[in-house]
């Protein structure tokens, strides 16, 4: 019904509406992980609108705006990228998702916000991080794809009202993480990692050379068990069968006090705090979920109180690597492939979810990340097992009424190129970005961490020697400095104390 309605008005797909947030750790000349302060160039990591840090005062996020078109958003980060450049020193961005040399987990610097209140929870939030699941974890980057309908797309599919364009996302995110194996077979670029990286670490990896180790069919160790991974989260079901159900499934995870986090207490002997609280979620970016509905967040808000009151406002999509490969982590092809499947997802039947559903999920995500390469790979679908490599050109196959009509919106032929691409990466495994990477690996003799510096240094030079423009490099500076201004205003005119205002933000209203 919904294919049938776009195909009646195609010109409500000439604009989706997409950003990025893309982490990278900056790293020293030698490659080990900066010790160094968010560079104060760059502005305030608080307040800054296009740069800020995850979780590591080392690990930058460089976000862009909403862009309706995938090259006005690349050339966004690409500016962005500029200017961090510019001002990072003989510093580098590390351009692969596992990180390489961070030392000792107590030696991962936790990002710093200032001493206002919101910047020092966000400081907590990440020492929480850090006592729950470790430092080294949270230094493993990614990129974060954001997606949503303009309202034009939305009436001509007949979902003018707030409630109906819930339901919509929701299934859209139900029938994505049934499917989102497929990206991760697509764009993994994860198979290998340095060996200090899983030092002291339960894995299944084999040795590749005396530097790396790695699976030889794997395509994203970032998305398996050395990844982002959690045992207190391992038994939630989220709910998406609906908004309300989410939210509920969230508040639950929210609220419920998890024994070992609350052997730790939240502060120390000294008063100091140790996270926010010792439920199994300390705020809701704390659940590890491979997409996101989301609402932007006015201050004070709870992201789950924001959804409940005005609704799903786009989604963020989660289970991406950097690909090492590509200056910016990704590329518009990628890009357009990425609005294909999502659109997919929102345009095909999509039954409720349910808890053995997640389990079977959960499944098949594993498999892909280890063994996503091996031929004839096994996949259980609805309790049928399936052959992987088939299941994914059936998708693909999908895609195509969808890419003639993006094509035809946009007066393009470059979604069907995308479309091929993918196909491509199925039908020859060696195609991929996970088999790129193990092929240079082999081919130039380099363990991981060399090949990733190669590239780091590569990159760095690609982007001096494309530098901002007097005028844009003005306009970033001026930016930067706006942002320390708001983080100063910040911390001179707040009055709650800091107790008082976590017991205000982190209520959720009922």
């Amino acid at each position: 019904m919904l294919l049938e309605r776009l195909r009646s008005q195609p010109n409500g797909l000439h604009a989706l509406q997409r950003g990025i947030e893309k982490e990278s750790l900056r790293v020293a000349a030698n490659g080990e992980l900066s010790r160094a302060d968010h560079p104060r160039e760059l502005g305030a990591a608080l307040t800054h609108p296009h740069i800020t840090t995850d979780f590591s005062e080392a690990q930058l996020e460089l976000i862009t705006d909403v862009h309706p078109t995938p090259e006005a958003c690349l050339q966004q980060l690409e500016s962005v990228h500029r200017f961090v450049y510019h001002n990072l020193g003989d510093e580098l961005l590390w351009p692969a998702s596992m990180p390489c040399r961070v030392g000792e987990d107590p030696q991962i610097p936790v990002g710093r916000y200032g001493t206002s209140n919101v910047g020092r929870a966000k400081t907590v939030y990440r020492l929480g991080l850090g006592l729950r699941y470790g430092r080294l974890m949270q230094t493993i980057s990614g990129i974060h794809y954001n997606f949503s309908l303009p309202q034009q797309t939305w009436h001509a599919l007949g979902y003018a009202d707030q409630d109906a364009q819930d339901q919509a996302y929701f299934a859209l995110i139900r029938n994505f993480r049934r499917w989102s194996w497929l990206l991760i077979y697509l764009f993994g670029a994860s198979p290998a990692v340095c060996r200090s990286f899983t030092r002291g670490l339960a894995h299944n990896l084999v040795a590749m050379d005396e530097g790396s180790q790695y699976l030889p069919d794997a395509t994203s160790l970032r998305m398996g068990p050395l990844g982002y991974q959690s045992s207190a989260q391992s038994a939630l079901h989220v709910s998406y069968n609906s908004l309300e159900e989410y939210a509920t499934s969230m508040v639950q995870a929210l609220t419920t006090v998890y024994a070992p986090y609350a052997q730790h207490g939240t502060q120390d002997t000294n008063g100091d705090y140790l996270q926010l609280n010792t439920n199994i979620l300390q705020i809701e970016n704390e659940f590890y979920g491979s997409i996101r509905p989301k609402r932007r967040t006015e201050p004070g808000d709870r992201p789950v109180s924001a959804l409940r009151a005005r609704g799903v406002e786009y989604v963020e999509v989660r289970c991406l690597d950097l690909n090492p490969f590509l200056p910016l982590g990704i590329d518009a092809q990628q890009i357009r492939f990425l609005d294909t499947f999502l659109l997919l997802c929102l345009i095909c039947d999509s039954a409720p979810d349910n808890v053995g559903e997640s389990g079977e999920i959960g499944s098949n995500q594993h498999a892909v990340v280890e063994r996503g390469r091996s031929a004839n790979l096994p996949l259980q679908i609805q309790g049928q097992q399936v052959n992987a490599a088939d299941y994914a050109l059936a998708l693909l196959d999908a895609c195509r009424e969808v890419v003639a009509l993006l094509d035809a919106a946009n007066q393009t032929d470059l979604y069907g190129r995308a479309l091929q691409a993918q196909v491509a990466k199925v039908t020859t495994p060696s195609l991929t970005p996970s088999a790129r990477v193990l092929d240079s690996m082999r081919e130039q003799q380099q363990p991981f961490f060399s090949l990733t510096m190669q590239q780091a240094r590569a990159f760095k030079q690609a982007f001096a020697n494309h530098p901002l423009t007097n005028a844009e490099l003005a306009d970033m500076q001026a930016q930067a400095r706006d942002s320390l201004r708001r983080q100063n205003e910040l911390e001179t005119t707040e009055s709650l104390s800091f107790a008082d205002y976590l017991e205000e933000y982190l209520a959720i209203p009922g």
